[in-house]
């Protein structure tokens, strides 16, 4: 019997062992450099025509993959982190984009949709957002995952917020604070 159990304690851990090997060079980026992440970063799960951007902060990794399911292992990943939770922000214009111009979008808008309900989610201008990224980058570090989606205004941007430290308790200390002469 103990030759059974140490027998499967020792599949157990080459399973596992595999399963890390297993992973692709951009599923294992997210899973070194999300512990390392906080808030201020952000993950951007992006089209293939997004833009290379040049800001120092800025890593771009082509995964070759399916936008929605580069989107579903980064959201799992977060959900697992114990100190990170995302605010996402979508393109304003996607709202715009008919199935005329763009075939697939009103199925990908619903799919987007279910996967993001119960999360904070606003839509900004993708310029805005690009800017915006741009001169975070100038500062704190973000991870640009590029995939094949061919539709445009699809990125989804994931800025990192603390998940034990909410902007209400935030308020509440700045307001303790100032009222202290701080």
């Amino acid at each position: 019997m103990k030759i059974k159990l140490i027998i499967i304690g020792i599949l157990a851990m080459v399973s596992t062992t595999l399963a890390v090997h297993a992973q692709t060079a951009w599923q294992q980026k997210v899973t070194e450099e999300l512990p390392l992440m906080g808030h201020r970063n952000w993950i951007v799960v992006v089209d293939s025509a997004y833009p290379l951007q040049t800001s120092s902060g800025v890593e771009t990794v082509d995964t070759g993959g399916d936008q929605l399911a580069v989107l579903d292992y980064v959201l799992e990943a977060i959900k697992n982190s114990k100190h990170v939770r995302p605010l996402v922000h979508t393109d304003a214009e996607l709202h715009y984009v008919s199935e005329n111009e763009a075939p697939g979008v009103t199925q990908y808008r619903n799919q987007l949709k279910s996967r993001l309900a119960g999360m904070p989610v606003d839509s900004i201008l993708h310029q805005a957002l690009i800017d915006r990224l741009n001169e975070t980058g100038k500062s704190f570090h973000i991870l640009v995952l590029k995939t094949n989606m061919t539709i445009p205004y699809t990125s989804v941007f994931l800025q990192l917020d603390c998940r034990y430290w909410s902007a209400e308790s935030e308020a509440r200390l700045r307001a303790k604070m100032k009222s202290a002469g701080q």
